[in-house]
């Protein structure tokens, strides 16, 4: 599977670098020493700091000897499943911020924490857990998922939306599995007709206040944004906008890799980019949310592998968790500076509200009054009965 998945991808290379670039993993900076003259890079207190965090993110792998998923006889998710596994992979990490901080890393003893172990139940590969694959694939219908088949990343964000809408129906507001408002970031009010993607920030309320039933103007947000950044390879234009986007404390990494070999981004090196890799089939392990004790080797890896970021596929999702309203607004600020800074290639732009969908400047991120840039975006024109292509949502 190794060999396949790197015939697809591409070879990927073990460890870091001699670079002594700084590292920058999921909104946090790791500073690196400098290489010895034997040519080996010291175990400095960044470089060990940086492998504790990345050892701590969660990895979701394929799994075998699971339950059938739906009607279908399929136990596996094998050869079709690196884009539902990654994409859990972003959402995990939104759990463990929101539940216990960017700063937690995995013990190295036991007992764990409860937390922690019923954020990896929730993953378990079955139709009792709220993120399982099963699960995934039955909200993921109406987006072309089906087991067996690979989707791409802006489908598989709409599923989630759809999988997180029907777990709020299922339960009471305290019992939320998902306890964070889930945005994904579109073009325009109905999300389908291209242009860079716009965060409005009456949508994301909207979204809050609805995740809440009405109780609340704020809530704990995932902002999961989908784009194509070219055709064959991403444009190298968008290069700068994607590194920087690993420096927003809200960062929550990137969905990539090439057509049929999904991986999750986390982490960023100059040119390189670090991640984490689905593509290892494991037995199915579903535990118990209150075994404190249990082995949870399996997700987790020490192994750190990087590819050049312009290697991989112009097809990707951005993700970012934003705590609160506070830190929403420190985000869209950023955000805007980075478009602002994109020399008129943005990946995303901010706007207040769905009167004008364009760029606006930084530091008037959120002002009603603040004066609107002409967006000089490619936007895709639709075929003639009005439908669009997934290919060519938001071509940038």
């Amino acid at each position: 599977m190794r060999r396949i998945h790197e015939r697809v991808l591409g070879p990927s290379k073990i460890g870091i670098s001699s670079s002594t670039s700084d590292i920058w993993l999921l909104g946090v900076c790791y500073k690196i020493s400098q290489v010895s003259s034997s040519g080996d890079v010291d175990a400095s207190d960044g470089l060990a700091a940086f492998k504790r965090d990345f050892s701590s993110r969660i990895l979701m792998t394929y799994r075998k000897g699971f339950d059938a998923i739906g009607d279908t006889k399929i136990r596996s998710d094998l050869g079709w499943g690196c884009m539902l596994r990654s994409s859990q992979m972003l959402v995990a990490q939104a759990l463990l911020f929101h539940q216990l901080g960017r700063s937690w890393r995995k013990p190295f003893q036991k007992p764990f924490e409860q937390a922690y172990i019923e954020i990896l139940h929730q993953f378990g590969d079955s139709e009792a857990t709220a993120f399982s694959i099963h699960n995934l694939v039955e909200a993921g219908k109406l987006y072309g998922l089906a087991a067996g088949s690979w989707v791409g990343p802006y489908a598989m964000c709409r599923s989630w939306e759809s999988l997180a809408r029907s777990k709020r129906e299922e339960n009471g507001l305290e019992d939320q599995s998902l306890p964070m408002a889930v945005y994904v970031v579109s073009g325009d009010e109905d999300g389908e007709r291209g242009g860079a993607p716009v965060v409005c920030v009456e949508d994301a309320s909207r979204h809050c206040f609805e995740f809440s039933r009405c109780r609340a103007d704020w809530t704990p947000i995932l902002l999961l944004v989908p784009l194509v950044l070219g055709l064959d390879k991403v444009n190298s234009r968008y290069i700068p906008s994607l590194q920087a986007t690993f420096t927003f404390p809200q960062c929550l990494g990137i969905l990539g890799g090439k057509p049929g070999a999904s991986t999750y981004i986390v982490g960023v090196q100059e040119e390189n980019v670090f991640y984490l890799d689905p593509h290892d089939v494991q037995p199915v392990v579903n535990l118990s949310q209150d075994n404190l004790e249990a082995d949870t080797s399996s997700y987790h890896c020490d192994i750190i592998r990087h590819i050049p970021l312009d290697s991989i596929d112009p097809s990707l999702a951005i993700g970012f968790f934003c705590r609160d309203k506070d830190d929403f607004d420190n985000f869209c600020l950023r955000a805007s500076k980075l478009a602002d800074e994109s020399n008129g290639a943005p990946l995303f732009t901010v706007a207040q509200n769905h009167s004008s969908f364009k760029p606006i400047s930084h530091g008037n991120a959120l002002d009603d009054t603040s004066e609107v840039r002409e967006d000089d975006s490619l936007g895709v024109v639709p075929d003639m009965d009005g439908s669009i292509h997934e290919d060519d949502w938001q071509l940038l």
